[in-house]
């Protein structure tokens, strides 16, 4: 039976880091940075990236620090890949054009020393068609099921293509952001535990949410967030396992704090550990938090 966290994650250190104007149209969580230096900008990022690597590091997890590229304001979110237990690799496609750049031949290479690139989906950017990785879908690795909001982002056809190569389950469904508008990435409002699945029914639109929910409660108690806790990135969280192989959650410091304390209660109740570091900086400008930052190594 497949694992479904890991104790090994992969980091990618910021070269350059502010409001992605790219990205910006489907990403309602940026802000925009054009009055602001960016060179404060990413030395502030700078500062959070390398605490939140070191206290991921001092809580027993394994973590591999790429250097990201220059013209890539993105690179801090290298959800562009992901890895499986089998050794293999899936390379994925992005709807910004200096997204595509985070590809780098160099990581590529780095990645493919462990691990075989046995999907590329590429090509699909050429089509306008794109489906945006870890962020794209949130997998239930254990029962082999993938959940997927449907957006800009996310396209249906190259899901379901996804899940017939990869012999999953997709379960696909509408969203809502606090504007209406679809959410850009699926990750922003769920992630899934060994044991438990963190949810926010309401930013889910309501003929899907009975489907969803009904798959999650298959196999896993539920713990659902308020669309406000979304936008303090409660939904932006991720199981981790440390090298003695306790489960961990990892999510920002927002995050923490916006979560009631009988929430944090029933997250105890099955993690070790709930890790948490103050990336303010990086979900203003970036959009995204901490499961965002992090790319699995199985």
């Amino acid at each position: 039976m497949p694992n479904q966290s890991t104790n090994h994650i992969l980091l990618i250190k910021p070269s350059s880091f502010y409001c992605n104007e790219q990205t910006k149209e489907t990403n309602l969580y940026q802000n925009s940075n054009q009055e602001e230096d960016k060179e404060e900008i990413l030395s502030e990022a700078l500062i959070e990236f390398q605490n939140f690597e070191h206290l991921l590091k001092k809580n027993q997890i394994l973590v591999t620090t790429l250097e990201g590229q220059e013209d890539c304001p993105d690179n801090i979110y290298p959800n562009w890949f992901l890895t499986f237990e089998n050794k293999t690799l899936n390379l994925f496609s992005m709807l910004a054009k200096n997204r595509r750049l985070e590809k780098s031949k160099s990581h590529i290479s780095f990645l493919n020393q462990t691990y075989e690139t046995t999907i590329d989906y590429s090509d699909f950017e050429k089509d306008s068609i794109f489906l945006e990785g870890t962020s794209s879908m949130v997998l239930d690795r254990v029962n082999k099921v993938a959940y997927m909001g449907l957006s800009p982002r996310s396209n249906e056809q190259l899901a379901k293509q996804w899940a017939k190569d990869c012999d999953f389950e997709l379960v696909m469904f509408e969203t809502k952001s606090y504007l209406g508008e679809p959410i850009y990435h699926t990750d922003i409002i769920m992630y899934i535990g060994t044991e438990i699945a963190v949810i926010c029914p309401d930013s889910i639109q309501s003929p899907y949410q009975s489907k969803v929910i009904d798959s999650l409660n298959k196999y896993h108690q539920l713990l659902e967030i308020s669309e406000d806790q979304v936008l303090e990135f409660c939904g932006n969280g991720l199981e981790v396992r440390d090298t003695e192989n306790n489960l961990k959650v990892v999510m920002s410091t927002a995050a923490f704090n916006s979560y009631t304390d009988n929430q944090k209660k029933i997250l105890s109740k099955y993690y070790d550990k709930i890790i948490h570091s103050d990336l303010k900086c990086i979900e203003k400008y970036g959009g995204g938090s901490a499961r965002c930052m992090i790319t699995e190594l199985f």
